[in-house]
């Protein structure tokens, strides 16, 4: 883990520091001058604090260690971490800093250290590996640790003998590690290679003899004609031939001497060239092999693993079966036993994902009550079509604000993503188990949960602080993600969504998905207060092993219709961090340019990733709105979970005349909240962290499209807990969007066979038009859904569910 962690110092040669002050102590000593620059520039080395020192050797003395006598420099030989040898040096950091004490661990062959004893739990600051460090001695207190430049640590000892004790420690680890390294490397010759590696390296090594033979062949030729040629050349030398061609032959013969010694040279060179292929190449090739036999041994260990820990659930929960007539035990055997379908068979355990407990408790405080079919898989007297007409008879004006609480089910984890890697994830089968009862048309809407950023845009009378809330309305989209890390349910083709709060909020919306592979989602929001939003995502993903990326693809469009002002932005790549092992975590990165196409004004906004040794704070947005000339005029800074500030920017001038901009801590009287997250509601983290709106999408509603996704059968079950049964009506409506894809395709080869004309498919709402501001072909909401809604005529609806 040290190493993983090791902050890794600059290349370039540290400060070759002398501390020994009179008469062999390790006093202070004067800061050492700065060199000059070498050719090439100035080699500098990086200090622990993030100051550049000169590199190179430093004459006279160096900065005395900071941090207290020399005598507290205690060292042990054994801790309970087991190490070889622990304690206190100083070491060289910069030439501001000079000498700080640290504290040092050498185990495993490996030193690290760290500023205090108490640090070695969660950060090490350095580590080098000894089997390729070199050690040397300076004088009586000092001596250098250097792995050939990327790493070179000056270090100080408080006494002579002190410095013998860590210098033979360290010469002992030293030669422990290379020995180790030298057994590792025969132990890799040692491993067996594959007959297919070995038939195809024997091929390639006996091509290399036949090539080098044929080149001793052409050098035996060249020197037998070289020879000849030398001889002639000297025939011709012993005539008498005039002055002038005495000199020309004897350059010649020269020239041919010259010739012969470079292709000898040439052949000894493939000769050396194949002698080392023939000796590293072997051991390349099985050291290969060994690590892929490694990993090969590492997936079916974790394969082993999940199976145990399934194993051992089973095992729990079929002893802690309630008897059948304890109290609040379930009439039936059935119903208090898990389901007896291979419940304990292990001839699947590969694609094998468990049920939770039938009797799962639920708060009986909660909003939305629900019934005995709700809270178990079991069969229940209401059918799935009277629970749907019950809950709408229940739909009142007021919005929910509570769903059922999520259960606690478990999942073979790595059954599943053993097979998922390199993939996109819009192509791999997932159970529920990894959703939240949400479809992506719902998660597309709750863009919209900061809307009255759009309705103070519309007032605004500046198109730059108008382009400020359109900014802040882009980052507060992201705040809903921060701890959402289940997926939305991907939509079928044809499924939409709307969500009417044009008498509450002055806007409505709706979405379709418009298609399947890719994936894509049209959306369309109008608002009485004059704004309009559209936009076409694309979600395209892919599974790293460690993290999870997603990249949305595709533009979204804002425009105000007082003024005429169009915006245009495209969002950032979310990254969902410990996929296997660790607890999720979200993070938003990248750089959104936000464009207004009336006025050629631009609003530059970044999201800074997350680094673990970055000082600065989590989730941190930065922005900068510009006029058409490039002249900043606001900065925006805030994080894109929390809330984003506005300052503006006012300029100055210069002694020499430029202009330069004061920054935010110079405007502080200019600053202004644009937006703050809502506080999630209480018991969020058992009700999926959604927020107000997200509890309210899914609630049934009269009079919506038959495709709308509060109708989709498996959601409606999961969100009700009964994921066994939403497991097995999501396969279902795969399988018939499946179907009618298949016609479809049918349907096209035909008319091409019989050179008639085929529509391909098209969506209901929403059609292909190419904006005249961007140039990109998007889906455009086409109208008449509103107006079908209040005629209440569905007929042109396709039979999805």
């Amino acid at each position: 883990m040290s190493e993983l962690r090791a902050a890794v110092p600059g290349s370039g040669t540290a400060p070759s520091p002398n501390a020994s002050g009179p008469g062999g102590t390790c006093g202070p000593g004067p800061t050492p001058p700065l060199p000059s620059p070498g050719p090439g520039g100035t080699n500098a080395t990086r200090g622990e604090g993030g100051t550049l020192g000169p590199g190179g050797p430093a004459p006279g003395g160096v900065t005395g260690a900071a941090g207290g006598s020399t005598s507290s420099a205690s060292v042990s030989t054994s801790s309970a971490s087991g190490s070889a040898r622990e304690g206190w040096l100083f070491k060289w950091t910069n030439y501001i800093k000079g000498y700080q004490r640290r504290w040092f661990v050498l185990s495993n062959g490996l030193l690290s250290y760290y500023r205090s004893k108490a640090e070695m739990r969660h950060t090490c600051r350095g580590t080098i590996n000894l089997a390729t460090a070199n050690i040397t001695v300076e004088d009586s207190c000092n001596f250098i640790i250097s792995n050939g430049g990327a790493q070179t640590y000056h270090l100080k000892a408080s006494s002579e003998v002190e410095r013998q004790r860590w210098v033979t420690a360290l010469e002992l680890a030293k030669a422990k590690a290379v020995k180790m390294l030298a057994e590792s490397d025969e132990s890799g010759d040692e491993e067996s290679v594959s007959q297919t590696d070995k038939t195809e390296l024997q091929n390639t090594l006996r091509t290399l003899s036949s090539k080098v033979e044929d080149l001793s062949t052409c050098n035996d030729l060249i020197a037998k004609h070289g020879t000849a040629l030398q001889r002639s050349l000297s025939e011709l030398e012993t005539l008498k031939l005039p002055a002038e061609s005495n000199e020309k032959i004897k350059q010649v013969n020269e020239r041919a001497t010259l010739f012969r010694i470079t292709s000898n040279a040439m052949i000894n060179a493939c000769r050396d060239f194949l002698m080392l292929a023939q000796t590293h190449s072997k051991k390349w090739q099985k050291s290969l092999q060994y690590e892929r036999d490694q990993r090969i041994r590492l997936e079916e260990t974790l394969e082993q693993l999940a199976k145990q820990h399934n194993h051992l659930e089973r095992a729990f929960r079929g002893a802690t079966v309630l008897p059948a007539n304890a109290p609040g035990s379930m009439d039936s055997t059935k119903d208090r036993c898990f389901p007896s379908k291979g419940d304990l068979s292990d001839e699947d355990d590969d694609n094998e994902f468990f049920d939770a407990p039938e009797n799962i408790t639920m708060p009986e405080n909660m909003g939305h009550k629900r019934t005995g079919s709700n809270i178990s898989g079991a069969s229940s007297d209401l059918s799935l079509d009277e629970q749907y007409k019950h809950q709408l008879e229940d739909t009142r004006k007021e919005k929910r604000t509570r769903i059922p609480y999520k259960p606690n089910y478990s999942l073979n984890l790595w059954s599943i993503m053993k097979n998922c890697i390199g993939k996109e994830l819009s192509k791999i089968p997932m159970p529920v188990n990894f959703n939240e009862p949400l479809s992506m048309l719902q998660r597309l809407t709750e863009d919209l949960e900061y809307h009255e950023l759009l309705d103070r845009a519309a007032k605004c009378e500046s198109s730059l602080e108008q382009l400020c809330y359109v900014a802040a309305f882009t980052v507060s989209s992201y705040s809903t993600t921060v701890f959402r890390t289940s997926k939305p349910f991907n939509p079928l083709l044809g499924e939409t969504f709307e969500l009417d709060r044009l008498e509450e909020n002055g806007y409505r919306s709706l979405c379709e998905q418009v298609s399947h592979h890719p994936p894509a989602a049209a959306h369309h929001a109008e608002s009485k207060h004059g704004w309009t939003l559209r936009q076409e995502i694309k979600i395209t993903s892919k599974f790293r092993g460690k993290y999870l990326s997603i990249m949305p693809l595709g533009t979204i469009h804002c425009i105000f219709h007082a003024t005429g002002n169009h915006y245009t932005w495209k969002k950032v790549t979310t990254t969902v961090h410990n996929i296997i092992v660790g607890k999720l975590w979200i993070d938003q990165s990248g750089e959104i340019e936000i464009l207004n196409h009336k006025t050629s004004e631009k609003c530059i906004l970044k999201f800074v990733p997350y680094s673990y040794f970055s000082r600065d704070v989590a989730r941190k947005v930065t922005g900068e709105v510009l006029d058409c000339l490039g002249k900043v005029h606001f900065v925006l800074l805030g994080t894109w979970d929390e809330k984003m500030d506005c300052f503006r920017v006012t300029s100055s001038s210069m002694e020499n005349g430029s202009e330069s901009r004061q920054r935010t801590h110079e405007t502080e009287d200019s600053r202004v909240m644009l937006w703050k997250r809502n506080p999630l509601p209480k018991n969020a983290e058992n009700m999926y962290y959604f927020s107000e709106l997200a509890l309210t999408l899914n609630a049934l509603e009269n009079g919506t499209a038959p495709t709308d996704s509060r109708l989709r059968p498996d959601q409606r079950l999961m969100e009700n807990g009964r994921w066994d049964e939403a497991n097995a009506e999501k396969q279902r409506l795969e399988e018939k969007q499946r179907i009618s894809r298949k016609r479809r395709e049918a349907e096209a080869m035909k008319a091409t066979e019989d050179g008639t004309s085929y529509d391909p498919y098209k969506a209901l709402w929403f059609e292909r038009k190419k904006d005249p501001d961007t140039k990109e072909v998007a889906h455009v909401y086409s109208g008449g859904y509103w107006e079908s809604k209040e005629k209440q005529d569905w007929s042109m609806c396709p039979d999805i569910f």
